[in-house]
């Protein structure tokens, strides 16, 4: 579990944030690990902090950690933690996709006029592509809109550059002619390759440059020997659902102190939810869901 730290509770439509209320929680992040064997968290003495943020909880132990605790409980999201079994070799992986998703991957590597992808790992290599990755992280709604691009600060880099030397990260990015437009970022646990950084350049955006890069990735890693899976980490997706191999039902539980103040935002951010929900089924029945996704983006 890590130290307390002061998170913002955002009131959230897609990846646009309206307004947040700030607590003080104790973050307790559950591996893939924990979420295939249905572990519960093991949660501390809260020492002075507003609740705990757990995330990739197994939803079968929500009864169980929400009664064995005090505070006011809330489900922040319902996911499933998609991954894929690197063991099992490229080819049957790539069997394994829908025919239409192996279709469509084939067609948008051909539409990336002078497709290149490059594979980084060592120290040197990683801080050339960190130089490189930053420039189109600057660029991507990850970064603009959640804060959630390639690091830039000294202590990513040094981490970074920690993992490079002891071969536990992994980097791509995708060029065509010179120009690169998508890069991808994963640190390796114990075998286990954690999806924790991508982004693409949008101007690039309607040749697919993300999926591309991730089905060369996928290529890479299944000719590794000693990995065994690939972590698509928390939130769903189209392409992590098309290229997983395997998924566990998880959801994020808010538990805060049970005070009137927190009562009050549990709330709201539970009624927000599902007005949000309410109108996203709206505009599916409507099929405007494009038009709601630039909405979102910005």
């Amino acid at each position: 579990m890590t130290a307390a730290v002061r998170l913002p509770l955002a009131f959230r439509i897609g990846t646009r944030t309206l307004v947040s209320v700030r607590r003080t929680l104790k973050r307790v992040p559950l591996s893939l690990d924990d979420a295939l064997a249905g572990r519960a968290p093991v949660l501390t003495s809260l020492d002075g902090a507003d609740g705990y943020l757990v995330t990739s909880l197994p939803a079968a132990r929500l009864n169980a950690v929400a009664g064995a605790t005090a505070c006011i409980v809330a489900v922040r999201q319902r996911y499933t933690r998609y991954y894929a079994d690197l063991t099992i070799g490229f080819d049957a992986w790539w069997q394994g996709l829908s025919g239409n998703t192996r279709s469509g991957l084939k067609r948008k590597a051909k539409r990336i006029a002078g497709l290149k992808v490059r594979s980084y790992r060592t120290p040197a290599e990683l801080e050339a592509f960190h130089a490189i990755a930053r420039g189109i992280a600057e660029k991507t709604y990850q970064e603009r809109l959640m804060g959630a691009g390639l690091p830039a600060d000294a202590d990513f880099v040094r981490d970074m550059l920690a993992d490079a030397a002891a071969g536990t990260v992994r980097a791509w990015l995708l060029f065509t002619g010179r120009a690169a437009v998508a890069y991808l970022y994963c640190p390796v646990r114990a075998g286990t390759v954690i999806y924790e950084y991508v982004g693409h350049d949008p101007a690039f955006g309607e040749l697919s440059p993300g999926a591309v890069l991730q089905m060369e990735a996928m290529r890479d890693l299944f000719a590794e020997s000693g990995l065994t899976r690939f972590d698509f980490t928390e939130g769903e997706g189209q392409h992590k659902r098309s290229m997983a191999t395997g998924g566990v039902e998880c959801l994020d539980l808010l538990l805060l102190r049970p005070t009137l103040a927190n009562r009050a935002v549990v709330a709201g951010l539970s009624g927000f939810d599902r007005a949000v929900a309410l109108a996203k089924a709206g505009v599916q029945r409507a099929g405007l869901q494009e038009w709601a996704r630039k909405v979102r983006r910005g």
